[in-house]
C-alpha cells in the first residue's frame, strides 16, 4: 500500500509505534507539525501530548516523565535546541533516556524559519557543557524518519542518553508517496529495571561502560535525581576518584559502543578515486551525481552517514581507502567536513560544498567540485 505522507508525520507514526507515550513541546517552524500531530494522536492510545508554555518546560517535561517510567519525545527547531541545552545537560548528568527530534532551519538565531539548512551539526554534539558523548542519528527521506525515529527509541533505551533525530525543513515538511513496506519497525527494548529491594543503589555500576538499570517506580526505593556530580548514590561529591568514576562512565558508556551505534550506507565501487559522503536531505543530491558520473564512465563512490555523532570513524576510514579526493555536501559552512578532514590521511584532498542561502545543493554542484562534469 502507498500514502501520502510527510517526514513529521513518519517521526510521529515511529515514535508511537516504538511506544512512545509521552510527548512535550513548543510550536516553533519547522517542528510544529510533530506537535500538532502528536496532541492529535497520541490521546488515542492512552498516552500524553502536552503543548507546555516553553522550550524549556518541554524538556523539563520530558526528563521527569522518562524518570517515572515513560517513553519520551519531544521535537524542536535550532532556536529551540538553545534553549533545550541547560536541560540536555541535566538528561546526560541524570542518565535520561528520550528522543530529541531537531528539525533543522537556517540560522543563526531565529535565521530563516521557513528555510532549509543543516546548520545545528556540532551544535547537537557540542551545545552542552562538559562535552559528553550523544547519539545524533540523521535521516535522508521521509521512510528513513519513520525507521531512524524506531532506533533512535531504541538506543535511548539502551544508553539511557538523550538520541537526537537531526532531520529538516525539506524533509519534515514535503509530503510524498511512501510505500508502506519502506517503514520498517525497529524492536525497541524494554527498559531495564533494578529488582525491588532495599538494598538498590540508582547509580551502581560495576564497569567504566556499564549502564545502571532504573528503580521501578512507585516502588521502596529512595532516589536522588541531580544535575550535580554525584557518587553512585545520587548523592552530590567532590571526591576526586569518585568524580572521576561518574565522568569517565558518561563518556565510555557511548564512546565504548561506537561500532553498534554506527549506521551508514555504502555504495563503493571498485577503482574509485573519488569519494562523496553525505548525510541528511543533501544525500538525496549526491545520490544522483554519482548516477550521472557512473552513466559518464567515471568512478565514484558514496557513502551516507546516518549515525553523525559518534563519528562512525571505522566506517570512514575504510570507505577513504584508496581515494584520493572526498566531496562533503552540507546546507551549512563545513560543520561534518571538520570531522572528515580529522580521519583522512595525508594527502587525500577533502572539499567541501555548502550553501548557507536557502537553496538546495543540485547534483551539478557536487559533480563540478569534484571536477565529474
Amino acid at each position: 500500500m502507498r500514502e501520502l505522507m510527510t517526514g513529521a508525520q513518519a517521526i510521529v507514526r515511529g515514535a508511537i509505534d516504538s511506544g512512545c507515550d509521552f510527548f512535550a513541546g513548543y510550536p516553533i517552524t519547522p517542528a510544529t507539525d510533530i506537535l500538532l500531530y502528536m496532541i492529535r494522536e497520541l490521546p488515542k492510545l492512552g498516552g500524553t501530548a502536552i503543548q507546555a508554555e516553553d522550550e524549556i518546560a518541554s524538556m523539563g517535561f520530558c526528563i521527569g516523565a522518562a524518570m517515572t517510567g515513560k517513553r519520551v519525545l519531544t521535537a524542536t527547531s535550532g532556536p529551540g535546541i538553545s534553549l533545550y541545552s541547560e536541560n540536555i545537560g541535566l538528561a546526560i548528568m541524570g542518565e535520561v533516556p528520550m528522543v530529541i527530534v531537531d528539525v533543522q532551519r537556517m540560522g543563526p538565531a531565529t535565521g530563516g524559519a521557513t528555510t532549509v539548512g543543516q546548520g545545528d551539526i556540532q551544535f547537537l554534539r557540542w551545545g552542552t557543557s562538559g562535552g559528553y558523548p550523544v547519539i545524533v542519528l540523521s535521516p535522508t527521506n521521509v521512510p528513513e524518519c519513520y525507521n531512524l525515529t524506531c532506533r533512535a527509541c531504541d538506543l535511548a533505551e539502551r544508553f539511557r542518553v538523550p538520541v537526537f533525530l537531526a532531520t529538516d525543513k525539506e524533509t519534515a515538511l514535503t509530503l510524498v508517496t511512501v510505500d508502506e513496506d519502506e517503514l520498517i519497525p525497529f524492536p525497541v527494548r524494554k527498559r531495564v529495571f533494578a529488582s525491588d529491594h532495599t538494598d538498590f543503589i540508582p547509580y551502581r555500576t560495576t564497569s567504566s561502560n556499564q549502564i545502571p538499570p532504573f528503580s521501578p517506580f512507585g516502588g521502596a526505593h529512595i532516589l536522588r535525581f541531580t544535575t550535580s556530580t554525584h557518587d553512585e548514590h545520587g548523592q552530590l561529591t567532590k571526591n576526586p576518584a569518585k568524580v572521576r568514576q561518574l565522568n569517565e562512565r558518561l563518556e565510555n558508556k557511548v564512546a565504548a559502543y561506537v561500532d553498534e551505534i554506527s549506521l551508514v550506507k555504502k555504495d563503493l565501487e571498485s577503482g574509485a578515486d573519488i569519494l562523496i559522503i553525505s548525510f541528511g536531505v543533501t544525500s538525496l543530491a549526491a545520490a544522483e551525481a554519482v548516477q550521472a558520473a557512473r552513466r559518464a564512465g567515471k568512478h565514484v563512490s558514496l557513502m551516507t552517514i546516518y549515525s553523525l555523532w559518534p563519528v562512525p570513524e571505522k566506517e570512514i576510514r575504510a570507505a577513504i581507502d584508496g581515494v584520493r579526493k572526498i566531496i562533503v555536501p552540507e546546507l551549512n559552512l563545513g560543520q561534518y567536513r571538520l570531522e572528515v578532514e580529522r580521519i583522512a590521511p595525508d594527502g587525500v584532498q577533502v572539499l567541501g560544498v555548502n550553501r548557507v542561502d536557502g537553496e538546495l545543493i543540485s547534483p551539478e554542484e557536487i559533480l563540478e567540485k569534484g571536477g565529474l562534469l
